[in-house]
Protein backbone atom coordinates (compact mmCIF):
# COMPACT_ATOMS: atom_id res chain seq x y z
CA UNK A 1 0.00 0.00 0.00
CA UNK A 2 1.27 3.50 -0.86
CA UNK A 3 1.07 5.23 2.50
CA UNK A 4 2.01 8.59 0.97
CA UNK A 5 -1.08 8.48 -1.27
CA UNK A 6 -3.20 7.52 1.72
CA UNK A 7 -2.02 10.60 3.58
CA UNK A 8 -2.85 12.81 0.63
CA UNK A 9 -6.36 11.36 0.59
CA UNK A 10 -7.05 12.17 4.24
CA UNK A 11 -5.87 15.76 3.84
CA UNK A 12 -3.19 17.85 5.48
CA UNK A 13 -4.65 17.99 8.98
CA UNK A 14 -5.76 20.99 10.98
CA UNK A 15 -2.59 22.10 12.70
CA UNK A 16 -0.87 25.38 11.95
CA UNK A 17 2.86 25.70 11.52
CA UNK A 18 2.80 29.47 11.88
CA UNK A 19 4.58 29.15 15.21
CA UNK A 20 7.61 27.30 13.84
CA UNK A 21 10.12 30.04 14.44
CA UNK A 22 13.85 29.87 15.08
CA UNK A 23 14.96 31.39 18.36
CA UNK A 24 17.28 34.37 18.11
CA UNK A 25 20.87 33.73 19.10
CA UNK A 26 22.40 35.76 21.96
CA UNK A 27 24.50 38.73 20.88
CA UNK A 28 27.90 39.79 22.12
CA UNK A 29 28.13 43.29 20.60
CA UNK A 30 26.07 46.04 19.00
CA UNK A 31 26.88 44.95 15.43
CA UNK A 32 25.85 41.38 16.09
CA UNK A 33 22.69 42.63 17.77
CA UNK A 34 21.77 44.74 14.74
CA UNK A 35 22.43 41.84 12.36
CA UNK A 36 20.30 39.49 14.45
CA UNK A 37 17.44 41.96 14.50
CA UNK A 38 17.55 42.19 10.71
CA UNK A 39 17.50 38.42 10.36
CA UNK A 40 14.72 37.99 12.92
CA UNK A 41 12.51 40.76 11.55
CA UNK A 42 10.68 38.67 8.89
CA UNK A 43 9.74 35.99 11.44
CA UNK A 44 8.76 38.52 14.09
CA UNK A 45 6.83 40.88 11.84
CA UNK A 46 3.36 41.52 13.24
CA UNK A 47 4.09 39.57 16.42
CA UNK A 48 3.96 40.89 19.96
CA UNK A 49 7.17 40.67 22.03
CA UNK A 50 5.54 38.22 24.46
CA UNK A 51 4.70 35.92 21.53
CA UNK A 52 8.29 35.93 20.34
CA UNK A 53 9.58 35.22 23.85
CA UNK A 54 7.04 32.44 24.32
CA UNK A 55 8.17 30.69 21.15
CA UNK A 56 11.81 31.02 22.18
CA UNK A 57 10.97 29.29 25.45
CA UNK A 58 9.03 26.54 23.70
CA UNK A 59 12.00 25.87 21.42
CA UNK A 60 14.39 25.78 24.36
CA UNK A 61 12.29 23.41 26.52
CA UNK A 62 12.24 19.65 25.95
CA UNK A 63 9.21 17.42 26.40
CA UNK A 64 9.97 14.06 24.81
CA UNK A 65 12.83 11.87 25.99
CA UNK A 66 15.48 10.67 23.54
CA UNK A 67 13.79 7.26 23.43
CA UNK A 68 10.40 8.81 22.71
CA UNK A 69 11.88 10.98 19.96
CA UNK A 70 13.51 7.90 18.41
CA UNK A 71 10.13 6.15 18.39
CA UNK A 72 8.41 9.19 16.89
CA UNK A 73 11.08 9.36 14.18
CA UNK A 74 10.60 5.70 13.23
CA UNK A 75 6.81 6.03 13.18
CA UNK A 76 6.98 9.19 11.09
CA UNK A 77 9.19 7.51 8.50
CA UNK A 78 6.83 4.53 8.35
CA UNK A 79 3.92 6.89 7.72
CA UNK A 80 5.82 8.99 5.16
CA UNK A 81 8.84 7.06 3.89
CA UNK A 82 11.46 8.37 1.55
CA UNK A 83 10.70 7.63 -2.09
CA UNK A 84 11.82 8.65 -5.56
CA UNK A 85 9.79 11.85 -5.33
CA UNK A 86 10.86 13.28 -1.98
CA UNK A 87 12.43 12.63 1.38
CA UNK A 88 10.88 11.05 4.45
CA UNK A 89 9.13 12.64 7.40
CA UNK A 90 12.38 12.83 9.34
CA UNK A 91 14.13 14.40 6.33
CA UNK A 92 11.54 17.18 6.59
CA UNK A 93 12.22 17.55 10.36
CA UNK A 94 8.75 16.34 11.29
CA UNK A 95 9.90 14.97 14.69
CA UNK A 96 11.03 18.49 15.63
CA UNK A 97 7.63 19.81 14.53
CA UNK A 98 5.85 17.29 16.76
CA UNK A 99 8.11 18.15 19.69
CA UNK A 100 7.20 21.81 19.25
CA UNK A 101 3.48 21.24 18.76
CA UNK A 102 3.00 19.19 21.94
CA UNK A 103 4.58 22.04 23.92
CA UNK A 104 2.52 24.66 22.11
CA UNK A 105 -0.69 22.61 22.35
CA UNK A 106 -0.45 20.70 25.68
CA UNK A 107 -3.62 18.69 25.00
CA UNK A 108 -1.42 16.47 22.84
CA UNK A 109 1.02 15.64 25.63
CA UNK A 110 -0.83 12.96 27.59
CA UNK A 111 -2.26 11.13 24.53
CA UNK A 112 1.13 11.15 22.79
CA UNK A 113 3.18 10.04 25.79
CA UNK A 114 0.56 7.49 26.78
CA UNK A 115 0.40 6.15 23.22
CA UNK A 116 4.16 5.78 23.00
CA UNK A 117 4.21 3.83 26.26
CA UNK A 118 1.30 1.67 25.10
CA UNK A 119 3.22 0.89 21.91
CA UNK A 120 6.33 -0.08 23.85
CA UNK A 121 4.36 -2.34 26.19
CA UNK A 122 2.74 -4.10 23.24
CA UNK A 123 6.13 -4.69 21.64
CA UNK A 124 7.71 -5.83 24.91
CA UNK A 125 4.94 -8.39 25.38
CA UNK A 126 5.21 -9.61 21.77
CA UNK A 127 8.89 -9.32 20.94
CA UNK A 128 10.66 -8.71 24.22
CA UNK A 129 11.85 -5.35 22.88
CA UNK A 130 10.57 -1.79 22.75
CA UNK A 131 9.21 -0.53 19.45
CA UNK A 132 12.40 1.40 18.65
CA UNK A 133 14.57 -1.68 19.34
CA UNK A 134 12.36 -4.13 17.44
CA UNK A 135 13.19 -5.27 13.93
CA UNK A 136 11.73 -3.37 10.99
CA UNK A 137 9.38 -6.23 10.14
CA UNK A 138 8.16 -6.36 13.73
CA UNK A 139 7.59 -2.60 13.71
CA UNK A 140 5.50 -2.84 10.56
CA UNK A 141 3.57 -5.77 12.02
CA UNK A 142 2.67 -3.65 15.05
CA UNK A 143 1.77 -0.61 12.98
CA UNK A 144 -0.47 -2.63 10.67
CA UNK A 145 -2.62 -3.57 13.66
CA UNK A 146 -3.36 0.06 14.57
CA UNK A 147 -3.09 1.93 11.26
CA UNK A 148 -6.46 0.82 9.84
CA UNK A 149 -9.29 1.70 12.27
CA UNK A 150 -11.97 -0.36 10.54
CA UNK A 151 -9.82 -3.49 10.61
CA UNK A 152 -8.35 -3.07 14.10
CA UNK A 153 -9.31 -5.44 16.89
CA UNK A 154 -11.26 -3.96 19.84
CA UNK A 155 -8.30 -4.39 22.19
CA UNK A 156 -6.19 -2.26 19.84
CA UNK A 157 -8.41 0.84 20.09
CA UNK A 158 -6.01 2.75 22.34
CA UNK A 159 -3.28 2.16 19.79
CA UNK A 160 -5.60 3.18 16.95
CA UNK A 161 -6.39 6.47 18.67
CA UNK A 162 -2.70 7.15 19.24
CA UNK A 163 -1.72 6.29 15.68
CA UNK A 164 -4.48 8.49 14.25
CA UNK A 165 -3.04 11.41 16.20
CA UNK A 166 0.51 10.52 15.19
CA UNK A 167 -0.52 10.29 11.53
CA UNK A 168 -2.30 13.66 11.65
CA UNK A 169 0.70 15.36 13.25
CA UNK A 170 3.07 13.76 10.76
CA UNK A 171 0.96 14.80 7.77
CA UNK A 172 0.52 18.33 9.13
CA UNK A 173 4.24 18.67 9.74
CA UNK A 174 5.37 17.20 6.42
CA UNK A 175 2.90 18.81 4.04
CA UNK A 176 3.49 22.30 5.40
CA UNK A 177 7.22 22.17 4.63
CA UNK A 178 8.85 23.09 1.33
CA UNK A 179 9.54 19.40 0.74
CA UNK A 180 5.93 18.43 1.40
CA UNK A 181 4.49 21.20 -0.76
CA UNK A 182 6.71 20.11 -3.64
CA UNK A 183 5.68 16.49 -3.04
CA UNK A 184 2.00 17.25 -3.69
CA UNK A 185 2.92 19.31 -6.74
CA UNK A 186 1.60 22.63 -5.47
CA UNK A 187 3.29 25.47 -7.35
CA UNK A 188 1.23 28.45 -6.21
CA UNK A 189 0.59 31.52 -8.31
CA UNK A 190 3.06 32.43 -11.03
CA UNK A 191 3.25 36.15 -11.92
CA UNK A 192 2.22 37.18 -15.45
CA UNK A 193 1.22 33.65 -16.36
CA UNK A 194 -2.30 32.26 -16.75
CA UNK A 195 -3.08 29.34 -18.98
CA UNK A 196 -6.71 29.14 -17.98
CA UNK A 197 -8.57 26.37 -16.19
CA UNK A 198 -6.92 22.97 -16.85
CA UNK A 199 -8.65 20.93 -19.54
CA UNK A 200 -9.22 17.97 -17.24
CA UNK A 201 -11.09 20.20 -14.76
CA UNK A 202 -13.28 21.66 -17.51
CA UNK A 203 -14.01 18.16 -18.78
CA UNK A 204 -14.90 16.99 -15.28
CA UNK A 205 -17.64 19.62 -15.03
CA UNK A 206 -18.76 19.38 -18.64
CA UNK A 207 -18.22 23.03 -19.52
CA UNK A 208 -16.65 24.82 -22.43
CA UNK A 209 -13.27 26.48 -22.31
CA UNK A 210 -12.88 30.17 -23.23
CA UNK A 211 -12.02 29.23 -26.83
CA UNK A 212 -15.29 27.43 -27.44
CA UNK A 213 -14.11 23.87 -27.05
CA UNK A 214 -16.64 21.71 -25.28
CA UNK A 215 -15.44 18.82 -23.18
Amino acid sequence: MNRRDTLKAIGLGTLSTGLLLDACKPNTNKLAEDDTKKEAAPDEAGRQPFEVERDKKLHADKFFTEHEMATITILGDIIIPKDARSGSASDAKVPDFIEFIVKDMPDHQTPMRGGLRWLDMQCLNRFGKTFADAGHGQQLEMVDEIAYPKKAKPEMQQGVSFFNRMRDLTASGFYTTKMGIEDIGYVGNAPNKWDGVPADVLKQYGIEDPWGNKF
